[in-house]
């Protein structure tokens, strides 16, 4: 770090309002076009979860035909979801996704009330829900990836290996994301187009099958199907929940070139193309495996290439391995925009705001991301966290739509690049409704007061650290400038906006 640059962290450190860095205003500047917006959703989109366990829909639905019926409505409905989201993008402007829209909706109805949904939203996605979700995604890609190289390992030392691959890939993913969005933009286009080039492989095999005439298990159809609204509606929360991601470039908006164009036609192209390619997927599955296979193998693509591509059969697990580090990335680089956005909103520590004076990347919250998942990689066993994921997901999204509802209102004369229908958010919010009281009813375990549990530990901060200020200012000003000098970083130029 030079010594101007350590005078210009120092001088923003004690309230000058403006961060200028050789000539240039510091933020996050828009580096992202259609092209990589499109990549941005199908990086988060497409993970593991269509490659690994793609047969929980069958398992809930019964048949073959409802199965593929469900993943085709699930699409649907995740299309309604992000083009609703999109409308709040466009109109509201920031990244953050649901903390940014919680915030314009909410925040000034009660000095109390009115910003604690931001802050529960900010606290689960940035503390809890995404460097979980990381953690995992990214001990699947290690598993794949040392894979061809411990095949008769220890089960102990197996486990340590992947630990420290986990660990290895983040950092990584880590380093790429502080060091440029460029640098992230070309790595996830590359990604993004591997990964759809891997559906193709397992679709072109089924289509192959098919022209062989093996669709024994295909003419089932709705043999075996259960039509019971439990049983279809848990059905529709798997298929949902590996659709999940369809908001992803709305967490990103600041960063999107000309968002009020860019963001509306990015989800229109690559929700439809995910919708197809997974349903296209579940039918060259189920032509080749048994409903028996399909719900008992560990990885389903992986039987499916053992089966049909013989000699070329690694294709899948170096599909299964670029998937998952390529959404794991993606996921990273999202939840960072959040946890920027929120720090930025005075949600989180200051210093997470802050963009380095060089690269215009926010490396302090990149960094505070890598390592709580690095901390959840260690602790290991997360997946009861997973578990209610969903639950807090479209808990959010029914409350996005809400205050879609309630800036429709309140700020009724704004400029809207783009609008849905009305009865797009509202049919959203019913299915959201839904989806949050289902599995309490159906399933009322322990770990939906682990989720209220969560949610009374964020107020609990919230109180003392936001709304009462009840901070230690000492060691928080120490902190800062420790990770301004480490980080070569200063507060956004534009964070008076906020």
């Amino acid at each position: 770090m030079t010594e101007k640059d350590a005078e210009l962290m120092e001088k923003n450190e004690t309230g000058n309002g403006m961060a200028t860095a050789c000539g240039s205003t510091v933020k996050l500047k828009r580096e992202l076009g259609l092209f990589s917006a499109v990549n941005l959703i199908l990086g988060v989109m497409i993970g593991s979860g269509i490659f690994v366990s793609p047969s929980s829909a069958l398992e809930h639905s019964g048949s073959v035909a409802l199965c593929l019926i469900i993943w085709t409505v699930s699409g649907i409905i995740s299309l309604l979801g992000a083009l609703s989201f999109a409308e709040l993008g466009t109109v509201v402007g920031k990244s953050g996704a649901e903390y940014s829209y919680f915030q314009e909706a909410f925040g000034g109805i009660h000095k109390f009330w009115g910003p604690l949904p931001s802050f529960i939203c900010a606290w689960i996605y940035v503390v809890i829900l995404r460097p979980a979700e990381v953690a995992i995604i990214v001990m699947t890609f290690a598993e794949y990836a040392i894979q061809p190289f411990t095949p008769n390992i220890d089960p102990d030392y197996k486990e340590i290996a992947i630990k420290l691959a986990s660990i290895s890939a983040l950092f990584i993913m880590t380093y790429i994301n502080i060091t440029s969005v460029k640098l992230f933009v070309k790595v996830q286009n590359i990604f993004g187009v591997c990964k759809v080039f891997a559906c193709l492989i397992v679709i072109g095999g089924g289509i192959y099958e098919i022209c062989q005439g093996n669709t024994e298990h295909l003419n089932k159809g709705f043999e075996g199907s259960s039509f019971s609204p439990g049983g279809i509606a848990l059905a529709l929360y798997s298929g949902l929940w590996a659709y999940d991601g369809w908001n992803s470039v709305t967490v990103v908006t600041e960063e999107i070139i000309n968002p009020g164009v860019n963001v509306p036609l990015s989800i229109s192209i690559a929700v439809p193309l995910i919708t197809a390619l997974y349903v296209f997927m579940n039918v060259a599955y189920m032509t080749v495996l048994s409903y028996a296979d399909m719900t008992s193998v560990p990885a389903v693509a992986v039987a499916f290439g053992t089966r049909v591509l013989g000699p070329a059969s690694f294709l899948i697990p170096l599909g299964v391995a670029i998937a998952t580090f390529g959404c794991a990335m993606s996921v990273q680089f999202g939840v960072t925009r959040v946890c920027y956005t929120a720090a930025r909103g005075g949600h989180m520590l200051e210093v997470f705001s802050y963009v380095n004076v060089k690269r215009l990347t926010p490396a302090p919250a990149v960094a505070f991301q890598a390592i709580l998942t690095t901390i959840f990689i260690t602790v290991g066993n997360i997946k009861t966290l997973i578990e209610f994921a969903s639950w807090f997901l479209w808990f959010f999204y029914g409350l996005a739509m809400v205050a879609l509802l309630v800036l429709r209102k309140t700020q009724a004369t704004k400029p809207r690049p783009y609008r849905v229908p009305t009865i797009v958010p509202c049919f959203v919010l019913i299915v959201a409704i839904f989806l949050s009281v289902l599995p309490i009813v159906h399933d009322p375990s322990l770990k939906y007061l682990m989720a209220v549990g969560f949610i009374v530990m964020g107020a609990t901060v919230y109180t003392v650290f936001v709304y009462y200020k009840k901070t230690p200012t000492a060691i928080l000003r120490k902190f800062t400038f420790l990770t301004q000098v480490l980080f070569e970083s200063v507060p956004p130029s534009d964070r008076h906006q906020d």
